[in-house]
């Protein structure tokens, strides 16, 4: 039977009650007494000097309080990266600065280079349509490896070159990797681009600032993943506020994707103008500025070469990849093409030789960042289509050639630095047949021909890391930040808990999955447990929700403080029953002494915490109230496989995704209704990208897909009803959960599942493609056929 209550059960999500009747508070929901509003104008240009910012004409405008340049901020620090990359020559990465307001110059359509604040939204964005401006156009770069030529355009005047960096990892590998290659029986080769995305939150970004001129406190309300990053960065790096004075606020917020982790130009803005102003200032994103001002994702060209013995094993990889980081570093940008990247690039395989050389490139498009998967989806799809096409090559079973070479002892070091502690890739393939019904596809190819369709199966596995850790090891990659979680449980007197947790939810169900596990530790209802976050002046300082960090770290630091807390009522508990604190157990939320029918309940030990009327002073202080914070030894790493079945139209190449299966290793689930939500939405996005979305930019770095008239999101029609499982479990061997992750599986096995079973489907019908990029339009995959 299932359970119906604590860790392993299905409880429906408590916040989904405010989120669907309408009582949601969401940043755009808060309005200050006094506030006024502001609005950016933004260049139109991708690169140009700014000869002439005539603000007069708009501050006599009426309603407007003040305009602001970037001369205002000359002295103030610009946007911080929060990650340094050290080259393969051991140099550091070059590092432009990202001012608040353009200064000088404008590097990309959508750079703020004034900001008009009004009594109303729409007072500020018509004083804004009188700033007189003047742009001297320069040449834009938009092709990473056009930018990287001799004479090519400089994003920043500053600079040596457009080249970011040029990362090689493992670099001691690079000669054995090379002489592998070359003395291979087979070596499969294939170049391949993951387009650039926008991440499309449901809900976007907003920003409202106040000031408090009676104590000097800042206050910033935010669509924000991690609003204690926000407040270092910003306090720290960029207005020069000090943390006590600063607080940082993410209420309810509608969907980040990764998007929503940085730190932005508007955040600092808003907070620097409500003092200046005396008033809170508001900024709301429309969806049309969110395209040209968050973050972007992927935008990654990659060579990719697997060497193969005589026997098919895996004996080499190769990879050389351009990684456009935009105009500027946005704040975790360097990290992903590199230690969230290369780091993967060894799959679920055993191949012993590996080298990963990334350049990362500065061009005049929005600067790129973190998006849901960040650097596993793009190591997963290199790694995942290669080993399609060399089995084609090889003409031997996919699967089977995934099978031979899968790794099959744990714990099992890679070449690229990192350790699986657990994993079992035959049980994840075997459950993906069964649950997939592989085995009956050659009949449902036979019907969709009948129909004059090519149907198309495709295959891959993956593996990511998630919880990125310990600090210490993360610091000497170049985070600037440490990546621990933190937690303080109160325990109130009636028995009730209070979790204030670092980790923020915005659509992973915290407020659900997060009590689960404390009620099967005390053994009490759901119900008596509070979760309280995004907000730093009531939660302890934590790095936030992303990287499908939040039961691995969050909740394990919620486990230790929650240790932390029945440590102590025992102790409470075997002074009231006049026992010893070893014979004391807990179950089923009472006390009681072992081999005795002594017992207490957990609402009078909770009592006596705090009414010490019969209490052992002289040993434990009044009060159970705990913090905790906990520091991973390790990565986790999910794993699964994915099977995808297409139907492609030879008259038109549309493609039609008929069954999508995914069978994945999260370790121990504690919400299995929440997991599977989080892979349907997964799937969706990764769908998404393989045959619908993507980014794109003229040779003038003007952005052509601005709006959801241009850039194609799923839609319901666009998928199929997914088959989800998630039975085969080796639970992560060093959190005290044994969890490992599922926030990014679905987007990151799903691309290459898509990719391969085009492939399957049109080479099944005698065409010679090797490869479509993505996004697999009709106009590409009809090309292809016809090519």
């Amino acid at each position: 039977m299932p359970k119906d209550h604590g860790i392993g059960a299905s409880p429906k999500r408590r916040e989904d009650v405010r989120f669907l009747s309408g009582t949601g508070n969401y940043t755009d929901d808060i309005n200050l007494n006094g506030q006024a509003y502001v609005h950016f104008l933004r260049s139109d240009v991708a690169h140009g000097r700014l000869t002439k910012v005539d603000t007069a004409a708009a501050a006599a405008m009426p309603g407007v309080l003040r305009v602001f340049t970037g001369a205002d901020f000359e002295g103030v620090g610009g946007l911080p990266c929060g990650w340094q990359v050290t080259d393969r020559h051991g140099q550091p990465m070059q590092e432009p600065g990202h001012p608040v307001l353009a200064q000088g110059k404008v590097r990309h359509v959508g750079d703020p280079i004034a900001a008009v604040v009004a009594e109303t939204y729409e007072q500020a964005r018509d004083a804004a349509e009188a700033i007189e401006l003047d742009i001297e156009e320069l040449p834009a770069v938009v092709d990473m490896k056009a930018a990287l030529q001799d004479g090519a355009p400089k994003v920043h005047d500053d600079l040596e070159s457009n080249l970011c960096y040029d990362w090689g990892f493992v670099e001691e590998n690079r000669e054995a990797v090379d002489a592998a290659i070359k003395g291979a029986a087979h070596v499969t080769t294939l170049e391949l681009v993951n387009q650039r995305m926008v991440a499309n939150p449901m809900e976007p970004r907003v920003a409202v600032g106040d000031y408090n001129r009676g104590t000097g406190d800042h206050t910033l309300y935010t669509t924000s993943q991690n609003p204690h990053v926000i407040r270092l960065l910003m306090g720290a790096f960029v207005l020069g506020i000090p943390e006590h004075k600063l607080r940082v606020v993410a209420p309810d917020v509608g969907g980040g994707f990764g998007t929503k982790i940085f730190h932005y130009a508007e955040e600092a803005f808003c907070t620097f103008a409500a003092k200046a102003v005396n008033r809170p200032v508001k900024w709301t994103s429309s969806r049309s500025e969110a395209f040209m001002s968050d973050a972007h994702g992927r935008d990654h060209v990659t060579k990719i070469e697997l060497a193969l013995d005589k026997d098919n094993n895996f004996v080499a990889l190769r990879t050389d990849t351009h990684a456009n980081m935009g105009a500027y570093l946005s704040t975790f940008a360097p990290s992903v093409p590199t230690w969230l990247h290369g780091t993967l690039m060894a799959g679920n395989y055993k191949t012993p030789l590996i080298y990963v050389n990334v350049k990362a490139v500065f061009t005049n498009t929005v600067p790129v960042d973190a998006y849901r998967g960040a650097g596993r989806p793009e190591a997963t799809f290199q790694l995942e289509r290669v080993i399609d096409k060399a089995a084609r090559e090889l003409g031997v079973d996919p699967i089977a050639l995934r099978r031979q070479n899968f790794i099959t002892e744990f714990p099992y070091a890679t070449p690229v630095a990192v350790e699986y502690d657990t994993g079992d890739y035959n049980a994840t393939m075997d459950k993906l047949i069964e649950i997939g019904d592989l085995d009956g596809f050659a009949a449902r190819r036979k019907e969709s021909e009948a129909r004059g369709k090519l149907r198309g199966l495709g295959v891959n596995c993956y593996i990511e890391a998630c919880g990125i850790a310990p600090s210490n090891l993360v610091g000497q990659l170049g985070a600037r930040a440490g990546l621990y979680e933190s937690a303080t449980v109160r325990v109130n007197a009636t028995g009730g808990l209070v979790v204030m947790t670092g980790s923020h939810s915005h659509g992973q169900g915290h407020e659900t999955a997060f009590p689960q596990v404390i009620a099967e530790m005390i053994g009490i209802d759901e119900s008596m447990v509070e979760i309280v976050h995004g907000d730093t002046a009531n939660t302890p300082m934590g790095m936030g929700t992303y990287g499908s960090r939040s039961l691995a770290v969050g909740g394990s630091a919620i486990v230790r403080a929650t240790e932390k807390i029945i440590n102590k009522a025992k102790r409470i508990a075997a002074h009231l029953m006049e026992a010893s604190e070893s014979d004391i157990e807990l179950k089923d939320g009472a006390f009681s002494v072992a081999g005795t029918d002594k017992s207490v309940a957990w609402g009078d030990v909770t009592l006596a915490a705090y009414v010490p009327h019969n209490y052992p002073l002289e040993d434990i202080e009044p009060g159970l109230e705990e913090t905790a914070f906990y520091d991973p030894s390790n990565f986790t790493y999910p794993s699964g496989a994915y099977a995808c079945e297409v139907e492609v139209d030879p008259e038109t190449g549309r493609v039609t995704i008929e069954r999508m299966s995914a069978a994945d290793d999260f370790g121990n689930v504690v919400n299995p209704m929440i997991v599977s939500g989080q892979v349907h939405g997964g799937l969706a996005q990764g769908i998404g990208q393989a045959l619908l979305e993507g980014c794109v930019y003229d040779e003038n770095g003007q952005l052509l897909s601005a709006s959801y008239m241009d850039y194609a999101m799923p839609r319901a029609d666009d998928l199929p009803m997914f088959t989800v499982d998630h039975s085969c479990v080796t639970p992560c061997t060093h959190n005290p959960l044994g969890v490992k992750g599922c926030g990014e599986a679905g987007a990151i096995g799903s691309p290459p599942s898509v990719v391969n079973a085009v492939v399957d489907a049109l080479q099944s019908a005698g065409r010679d493609v090797t490869h479509i990029d993505m996004p697999l339009s009709p106009a590409r995959v009809w090309a292809a056929m016809n090519g």
